[in-house]
């Protein structure tokens, strides 16, 4: 097992608990980001468990080496714990996993701070996100805006978090910045005409964030997810449009990139994979990318994408984006966030290569705010200090309201195959059916307090987080 770097004999102990490649990716340039500490990554094996491969590229550029991970089966973790006595503990996963890693924490003889969080865009706020993670000290969330919405869920629910804003990881740009009021045109030829990637024009009079020097490129780089659109039909016209863009100009390539190669797992399921909605005989200028989302925006003129946290990462290195609205624009598609951004494009401009930056208006409310108002740390050390004077209770995790057999179950529907005990065993084949069955009655009834779900109004979500494929088969 790798030991855990100091930067100081008196730097704070800071271990992430994580499993899947995006919140690997998350807690590591979290943690990277912050000086003096001694931060260390802790890979829980669950069915979601990023590859070697895929943890190499989710540090990339995070500030962390491979020396700061250990890889660790969950029977192990109370006693690799146990010896590393962390000041701090970063819970970095899907809701389930935080739950189950907050009840292993509350085993410690040394009760560290517990602080977690959410690997990118956090809007709309959902009811699960919360109730997983009611029992941490502190929330880290990304922008005013998740300020709100999240106090606004709490209050609706009855569930109080202290929330402390941070910098998204990767609205960080990792270049050298230009002056913010130079509004750029990315054209290979400077012309307008098809095919050719045009970044629309800021208006001149307002102030712009900065961007970063970057050198000349021209791919269209699109930013897959597995969860949205949900559809197989609506996936197969986003395929046929990355068809098109690449067939519109043979000089520009178009990179699909994908978050796991086949075989590898990631933070949700994928039901129909691009590999296998794009057609057989692909153009020379369209090719799959696995490199990390820096990697892919190193080379990009634009990025295309429904609601992925690239876009973020995108606007931070200057690349223009077209978040795509050809499906609506719905808390289902979890783009809501780009209401007003003046980043949502259809599909027709995305072959047409018309991109643009966002509004400057929308910038300072989602997730680009000055890195004074970012504090979370200071927060952090706050709580340490309390922790260790006696003065912060521990808020800790109830045990399951089922009983033993609910907590083998929840155990069991986390860590899959690596649960090789009986009781785990028996609980899934106990509960997987009615599971199902639970989901199937929640998908049929009616939308709870209002129909906060369909609300375009709000922020939030009360709908139930059910993790529905938590359990890979």
């Amino acid at each position: 097992m790798s030991g855990m770097r100091g930067s100081s004999s008196d730097g704070l102990r800071v271990v992430a608990i994580a499993d899947a490649d995006s919140f690997v990716k998350w807690s590591a340039s979290l943690l990277g980001s912050v000086p003096g500490i001694r931060p260390h990554l802790l890979l829980v094996k669950t069915p979601l468990t990023a590859s070697v491969e895929q943890q190499r590229t989710a540090l990339t550029r995070t500030g962390m080496l491979s020396d700061d991970v250990t890889r660790i089966g969950f029977a192990q973790a109370a006693a690799w714990l146990e010896g590393q006595r962390p000041d701090v503990v970063l819970l970095a996963g899907r809701g389930p996993f935080v739950r189950l890693m907050g009840r292993l924490v509350d085993t410690l003889s040394h009760r560290p701070v517990i602080v977690a969080g959410l690997p990118g865009m956090a809007i709309p706020a959902q009811r699960g996100a919360l109730e997983y993670r009611r029992h941490a000290d502190l929330l880290v969330v990304h922008s005013h805006r998740e300020e709100r919405a999240f106090a606004e869920l709490g209050r609706r629910i009855g569930v109080q978090v202290p929330t402390a804003l941070a910098t998204l990881p990767f609205a960080r740009s990792r270049s050298r910045m230009l002056s913010a009021d130079r509004a750029r045109v990315l054209s290979a030829d400077q012309a307008g005409t098809s095919g050719t990637l045009v970044a629309e024009r800021p208006t001149p009079s307002e102030p712009q964030p900065e961007r970063p020097v970057r050198m000349p490129a021209t791919d269209i780089v699109f930013a897959a997810q597995a969860l949205v659109p949900v559809g197989r039909d609506d996936r197969a016209e986003i395929a046929a449009t990355l068809v098109r863009a690449a067939e519109a100009d043979p000089h520009r390539r178009v990179v699909v990139k994908l978050r796991s190669r086949p075989g590898e797992s990631e933070t949700h399921l994928e039901r129909d994979p691009y590999l296998e909605l794009l057609p057989t005989r692909l153009p020379d200028n369209l090719v799959v990318s696995y490199s990390s989302m820096a990697a892919a925006l190193s080379t990009a003129a634009g990025l295309v994408t429904v609601s992925s946290t690239a876009a973020v990462e995108a606007v931070a290195l200057g690349v223009p984006v077209i978040a795509l609205d050809s499906f609506g624009v719905s808390k289902s598609l979890l783009n809501t966030v780009f209401v007003g951004s003046g980043l949502l494009g259809g599909r027709n401009e995305v072959v047409a290569g018309r991109f643009r930056h966002p509004h400057p208006d929308w910038l300072r409310d989602n997730y680009f705010h000055p890195s004074v108002e970012s504090t979370w740390w200071e927060h952090v050390e706050q709580l340490v200090a309390l922790r260790r004077a006696g003065a912060l209770p521990a808020r800790r995790v109830p045990a399951a309201r089922g009983g033993a057999m609910h907590e083998a179950w929840h155990r069991a529907s986390v860590l899959g195959s690596e649960d090789r005990t009986l009781g785990g065993a028996a609980a899934l084949a106990i509960g997987a059916p009615a599971t199902k069955a639970i989901a199937a009655l929640r998908r049929g009834r009616a939308p709870i307090d209002g129909g906060t779900w369909a609300d375009a109004s709000t922020d939030i979500t009360l709908e139930p987080n059910p993790f529905h494929d938590s359990i890979r088969r």
